[in-house]
């Protein structure tokens, strides 16, 4: 997919010309709170699993520190994959500087995980902004569901699809005086074609060419379901993720969710 590889280079480029110091000193957050990058939301839901003894894979993992956050309640292999060989870098070095030997990183597209990752897994953890970088999730899903092992859990905390519909700060429509006007279709099949760079990434305002993808909740769902994942909770909050903007909080409108499928054989 060519715009799996554009991406790659997108990415790559953005954390080449990061923010001076950007995750240098994760490793000393992690030193000081482990849980440092495990919100209240997400943590609520990832106190009611047993995470003693476990194996846990950390899908788009950017620089690693959300996995690292989660060995520290008690997982046993952690394992984070990203398609950016530069910030896995950065996973790499972190893990080292704050000690924790029980992670590894992975550079690859998700994708084209290796087969040997397959069927290793207790628990799958998906965060914010990673599933707009794929446009079939049944493809992503069903990599989810073959790196599983059987009955182990997936946890996706994301952007709610309901936020595509609101226009951003940078986009021409966007009224901070009529927060109440919806811009896009919920159910726009066109890509996102962007070059404004990462910016709590990098100070850039071009990037190379970043492509993402819109996604209903229904098609998230239908996606699992087809791989044999099965919703056993979903949660939805009026509370901006994105990072993009927090004009739209507490306004009633679903802005993120987190939804915890698991594998079962048909």
């Amino acid at each position: 997919m060519k715009y799996t590889e554009t991406n790659k280079q997108a990415w790559e480029h953005a954390f080449d010309n990061r923010k001076e110091g950007f995750g240098d000193k994760d490793f000393a957050k992690l030193e000081n709170n482990p849980l440092a990058f495990l919100d209240d939301t997400i943590m609520g839901e990832l106190s009611k699993i047993n995470f003693k003894g476990k194996s846990v894979a950390h899908f788009c993992c950017n620089t690693g520190r959300e996995l690292l956050s989660l060995m520290s309640l008690g997982a046993e292999r952690g394992v984070g994959f990203d398609i950016a060989e530069n910030i896995i870098a950065q996973a790499r070095e972190t893990t080292t500087k704050a000690e924790i030997s029980s992670c590894e990183f992975v550079a690859c597209d998700i994708l084209k995980i290796p087969d040997k990752y397959h069927n290793q897994f207790d628990v799958i953890l998906i965060t914010i902004g990673a599933i707009c970088w794929f446009e079939d999730l049944t493809l992503f899903f069903n990599k989810v569901a073959k790196c599983l092992k059987p009955s182990g859990i997936v946890m996706l905390y994301e952007i709610h699809p309901f936020e595509n519909m609101l226009p951003m700060p940078s986009d021409d429509e966007f009224d901070e005086n009529n927060l109440n006007r919806f811009t896009f279709s919920y159910f726009r099949n066109d890509p996102w074609i962007e070059n404004h760079g990462m910016t709590y990434m990098t100070g850039l305002t071009e990037s190379k060419t970043f492509t993402s993808f819109s996604h209903t909740m229904g098609s998230i769902i239908n996606s699992m379901v087809v791989n044999d994942l099965y919703v056993t909770s979903l949660n939805e909050y009026d509370e901006a993720v994105s990072g993009m903007t927090d004009l739209y909080d507490g306004k009633g409108f679903p802005l993120s969710f987190v939804m915890t499928a698991e594998k079962r054989s048909k």
